[in-house]
């Protein structure tokens, strides 16, 4: 237990994260007081202050002769308290699309009269799980998450569980876990993918170079509609052009992998980026190798951000709906709320419009 807060406090936070964790699931009974004094060394009146208060906030109930039990009706509870907090969790308070995402969230939350809670997993796998069970303990009302690292599998399956049990919906942006049945509103990442490359084809070029981040599956996705498109034309891809990068590595792999390219007897003449960030910080490997763009080497982004046109350089790139996706989401949300937790799951999928600007010309 934490030593930044009183010890009654202390052992409030372990049993609410057991049952965020879905150690102990509603209707399960809680060990004694007498031995949770003996395995966190505290007073019976201490641990009789942590359940006290755990009991009038509805997270427990008292039986009497029975003992004390996770409460079955946490859900309920929230409704009847009214309750109106959404809160919202992301891989990155500060990255460059999710301040647009979450006004939409909060405009449409504010309309109905819904507040909100932000919290970001630095695209960790255990701050994921510290944001859903803070999220738990705040008794949020609903829940948008943007996964993190969704390629890599969901360790966090007993806290996303843990929601549905205490009655919590549960919306997914970006991307969802393939093992979660929740709704999700989400960009065709596939058709982007396919929408980028395409349009260097169709302006006659081949040696095509793609950088994708794939630890999450919109880069995937986004890699598997690039290599659609070379397939659709009877054209092979050429898998040394073809760079695969981790979020750890995304300010060292991609850079070194272009210097390299731009320095061989066949450098490429067009690169399509994960997104926009990518190829505005690719942009200096270029300048520096004295390559002219779109003239040298053709670059098509993601996501239609701002950095988009905040270089010299106007990128041509894949819209990607931010503010209305933050609308959707958070309607979706509402939506699951009216009708309660038993609601079938819902998915908006958005189709991808490509933006042409000056970054990309015909092969030279």
């Amino acid at each position: 237990m934490s030593m930044q807060s009183p010890k009654y406090m202390q052992l409030k936070e372990q049993i609410l994260s057991w049952i965020a964790s879905g150690r102990f699931r509603p209707g399960d009974k809680l060990p004694s007081e007498n031995e949770l004094a003996e395995q966190f060394e505290l007073s019976r009146q201490t641990v009789r202050q942590s359940i006290g208060e755990l009991v009038s906030e509805g997270w427990l109930a008292r039986e009497q002769g029975k003992g004390t039990f996770v409460s079955r009706n946490t859900g309920e509870r929230r409704s009847a308290t009214g309750n109106r907090t959404v809160g919202i969790v992301t891989t990155y308070i500060s990255d460059y699309i999710f301040p647009s995402i979450v006004r939409g969230v909060e405009a449409t939350l504010k309309e109905h009269g819904y507040r909100l809670l932000i919290s970001s997993t630095d695209n960790r796998k255990d701050r994921e799980r510290e944001s859903i069970e803070m999220m738990l303990s705040h008794s949020v009302c609903g829940l948008i998450v943007e996964p993190t690292k969704s390629a890599e599998g969901n360790p966090n399956f007993d806290n996303y569980f843990a929601l549905e049990d205490h009655g919590i919906p549960l919306v997914m942006i970006n991307e969802r876990y393939p093992d979660l049945d929740c709704s999700s509103v989400m960009m065709d990442d596939e058709a982007g993918g396919w929408l980028a490359v395409n349009h260097l084809l169709e302006l006659g070029h081949r040696r095509i170079a793609a950088f994708f981040k794939t630890d999450d599956l919109q880069g995937v996705a986004r890699m598997k509609g690039f290599m659609r498109g070379f397939r659709e034309l009877g054209l092979s891809v050429d898998h040394e052009l073809l760079i695969r990068y981790r979020t750890e590595d995304k300010e060292e792999r991609p850079h070194t992998a272009l210097g390299e390219m731009l320095q061989s007897a066949e450098p490429p003449t067009a690169i399509v980026c994960y997104n926009d960030q990518l190829a505005v910080s690719l942009l200096d490997v270029i300048r520096k190798y004295e390559v002219s763009v779109p003239e040298q080497l053709s670059i098509v982004g993601y996501d239609d951000s701002y950095l988009a046109t905040a270089t010299e350089v106007k990128l041509t790139t894949v819209e990607h709906p931010k503010s209305l996706l933050g609308e959707q989401a958070a309607e979706m949300l509402i939506s699951l709320l009216d009708k309660g937790s038993k609601a079938p799951s819902q998915m908006k999928l958005y189709s991808p419009q490509l933006v042409v600007r000056q970054s990309t010309a015909p092969v030279q």
